[in-house]
């Protein structure tokens, strides 16, 4: 198939009406915000929390939209003009683009890759996709494309590409299932099973139920790749694995791909993988053990898709992580470890792991809140302050009030009032660390990306 629908399609998919304009007008190219147009896109006007899309679609057009489509509720509010190309009206545009994706799924010869998990979804899609295009022509979700938007959106702009990769997050139960549904995944993928938005889900276990919703839509001859470690996926691998192809990747718990001799150097890691009796040398330039389960993913991914083992290897060599995960800033002063994309309890202390590694004289963390924790927050902001006297931090600075446990639950464990500093305010913190910050320092930033802390990486 062309990567394109003529606007007499779209209606007939999405059960839509043509208000005005041509049925044979070709869309290629799906855009939801008119601030990323180009001339000949397709507008689509989503329904958002705060405000209709569709009130967009004269901006659309003076951007060179080919065609929109808009919601026929808001139509039916407002009288809007008819024009000389179409305006395409239909009952939910975000359910219309889900539909949209669906049926070009049906159409595609591409595998998929789909990715979900606690912690490290991103970074695993980044070092997948630098595997995978070593040798296929490979497309990987933009950002953080990993919701009901951002995935069909994904789909809607693969070509001729031969796999693509694809994440997929999560807040509540249902929402992965909808989304492997659309995907249809050859391979699946599950980092972790952590606590991340335990506060809508109530458990860990429940969190496990959810991940595992990846399997809904995967081929029958599918293969579900997944970290054996993992306490809770392990134990599903356990009860499971005589039912379905699992393939599991691990550092301790007896693996299809270990890693061994672990070396963690300053910006980078290193460890041997044996495979069809022969052991191979991998190194990954990020630091951290989390890398080292992220390459494990990658070798199994492109095992599994055929690939020699050495241009796997290449391809971690080559990855380029998507900015504010574990991002090194080296100023001529002090060193900047910018990972303030998201947070939650394992990714903390995979960081403060990172940070404690550095060879920096002086190592600071800032650390924000995590947020989404529910009834779970205190406690596992009070772990996270555990976490930061066991990798010997020199000095805490904590934006937030959650966070705040973290700074209470370090001095309770051994830390010094003045290691230890809290503010409200990311003006606050940047501030104090003008005046603090000495050559030679390491500072860590982490925190939910509600909180913005790369603002304050970004005016150091």
């Amino acid at each position: 198939m062309k990567n394109e629908f003529s606007v007499g399609k779209i209606v007939e998919i999405c059960k839509g009406k043509l208000f005005c304009g041509e049925k044979d007008v070709l869309c290629k190219n799906f855009v939801r915000d008119t601030r990323e147009m180009k001339k000949g896109d397709t507008y689509i006007g989503l329904l958002g929390k705060n405000h209709d899309g569709s009130s967009f679609y004269q901006e659309a057009f003076d951007k060179g939209a080919n065609a929109v489509i808009l919601s026929e509720e808001y139509v039916n509010k407002y009288v809007i003009e008819k024009r000389d190309k179409p305006i395409i009206l239909v009952q939910n545009p975000n359910e219309s683009l889900k539909e949209l994706a669906a049926y070009k799924r049906k159409t595609l010869r591409t595998q998929f890759v789909a990715i979900t998990g606690s912690v490290g979804k991103t970074s695993t899609r980044d070092i997948i996709y630098s595997v995978l295009k070593e040798r296929y022509e490979t497309l990987k979700g933009e950002k953080n494309y990993n919701n009901a938007i951002g995935v069909p959106l994904t789909m809607l702009k693969i070509e001729k590409e031969d796999v693509a990769v694809i994440e997929m997050g999560m807040n509540h139960l249902g929402e992965i299932a909808e989304l492997s549904n659309i995907v249809k995944p050859h391979i699946g993928v599950i980092t972790n099973i952590g606590t991340a938005h335990i506060g809508n889900l109530g458990s860990r276990e429940n969190i496990l139920k959810a991940k595992l919703e990846i399997l809904e839509g995967m081929d029958e001859d599918g293969f579900l790749i997944i970290n054996n470690d993992n306490d809770l996926l392990h134990a599903y691998y356990q009860k499971e694995k005589s039912k379905r192809e699992i393939i599991t990747i691990g550092i301790h718990e007896n693996s299809d791909f270990m890693a061994k001799n672990i070396i963690l150097q300053e910006d980078s890691t290193k460890f041997t993988i044996s495979h069809q009796g022969k052991d191979y040398e991998v190194e990954v330039p990020i630091p951290g053990t989390a890398f080292i389960y992220n390459a494990l993913v990658g070798i199994a991914v492109g095992v599994t898709l055929n690939m020699d083992m050495n241009t796997i290897i290449d391809g971690i060599q080559k990855v380029a992580i998507t900015q504010k995960r574990l991002e090194i800033i080296k100023k001529d002063k002090y060193t900047m470890i910018n990972d303030s994309y998201n947070a939650s309890e394992d990714s903390m202390k995979a960081s403060l792991e990172v940070l404690k590694n550095r060879t920096e004289k002086r190592k600071i963390a800032v650390l924000g809140d995590m947020l989404e924790l529910g009834e779970f927050s205190k406690k596992i902001h009070m772990e996270v302050g555990k976490k930061v006297v066991q990798e010997g931090i020199d000095l805490l600075v904590t934006v937030g009030e959650e966070a705040r446990f973290i700074a209470l639950s370090a001095k309770e464990n051994g830390m010094k009032q003045n290691q230890v500093y809290s503010f409200h305010e990311n003006k606050e913190v940047l501030y104090f660390l003008k005046k603090e910050l000495k050559k030679g320092d390491a500072i860590l930033f982490k925190a939910s990306n509600r909180l913005n802390l790369s603002e304050i990486v970004e005016k150091l």
